[in-house]
């Protein structure tokens, strides 16, 4: 009975002892957010660039859908914007140059029909006045030099017109159909380019959904990749010690197989137990209360861990 009682002693004591060295440390997991990567056009699959386990840049090529159709669209784009162009600054220019020195010529004619007919009706008023002429003739002097003066003016006019270009409201429209079809070529552009999809950022392919050939629907994920940067060790406190962490904390994760253990930066602390008991607990039930918590690498650590390995995590 001695013997039991003491055994009993020891085995309390070994446990209590153990509990006390495994206090501020906890067991997690690596976790990792991955990212889908698709066009929101639908296509065939003409290239695929990558392979699973590869590592690819940001900026890197990652696949391709087919693009002949946004590709005829996009020559159809500039040309219709060419054209519009085209219309607007022929607008604006006014008359062509020859048509502006044909006006001037009959401007000129007309000017010298009106100075001749000017010095006749002087000579004819002058006349008049001694009864030398009659009085029709020095009227029909007098139309003639008002009608020259009314095609002089006409041709000043009409000259001055041809110069200025179209209409203010024409201009205006012409304007705004250069401008639809620069709106057009754009969205053309926007679609050609989506097409083709590159990495976001340096990362880790993790699985390609798709082979070259086969059609991929609008919005469907072709290539899944996991960046350094969206790897994080996902751990449990019990509520007891959540207060002893808070965001933007230390805490040191040691991956299986890993020799030292790798810093970490708090992220986040879960708003809220796991497995949450009834409303009203018990000293006991409360003891098994944990809090999900989140820390995140450097990058140059990240890339050794993979998701799903188990860590141990202590507080800095």
């Amino acid at each position: 009975m001695k013997i039991y009682v003491v055994l009993s002693a020891f085995a309390v004591a070994l446990f209590a002892g153990c509990a006390k060295k495994s206090t501020g440390s906890f067991q997690g997991y690596i976790e990792g957010e991955y990212v889908y990567v698709a066009s929101p056009l639908g296509g065939a699959l003409a290239q695929l660039a990558v392979a699973r386990g590869d590592s690819v840049k940001a900026g890197q090529l990652l696949f391709e859908l087919e693009r002949q159709s946004e590709a005829a669209a996009l020559a159809q784009a500039g040309k219709n914007l060419s054209q519009a162009q085209a219309q607007l600054d022929d607008m604006k220019k006014g008359s062509r140059p020859t048509e502006i020195a044909s006006l001037e010529a009959q401007l000129e004619r007309v000017q010298a029909s009106l100075k001749l007919s000017a010095a006749e009706l002087v000579r004819r008023e002058k006349l008049g006045g001694s009864n030398v002429i009659s009085k029709e003739e020095l009227d029909q002097a007098r139309a003639q030099n008002d009608a020259n003066q009314a095609q002089v003016n006409q041709l000043t006019a009409d000259l001055a017109t041809s110069r200025l270009g179209g209409r203010a409201d024409a201009v205006r429209a012409a304007q705004a159909a250069a401008e639809s079809q620069q709106a057009a070529l754009v969205k053309t552009v926007w679609s050609f380019d989506q097409k083709r999809q590159a990495a976001p950022a340096a990362a880790l392919v993790h699985d390609t959904l798709y082979r070259a050939g086969e059609f991929v629907a609008a919005g469907n994920p072709v290539v899944v990749l996991l960046p350094p940067a969206n790897l994080k060790a996902r751990f449990f406190v019990p509520q007891e010690k959540l207060a002893a962490i808070k965001i933007g904390g230390i805490v040191s994760v040691k991956p299986d197989g890993v020799a030292r253990g790798l810093r970490a930066t708090v992220n986040y602390i879960s708003t809220q137990a796991e497995y949450t008991p009834p409303v009203i607990f018990s000293r006991e039930t409360r003891a098994n209360l944990v809090f999900m918590i989140e820390a995140k690498f450097s990058p140059a650590d990240a890339v050794e861990l993979r998701p799903g390995q188990p860590v141990d995590v202590e507080i800095q």
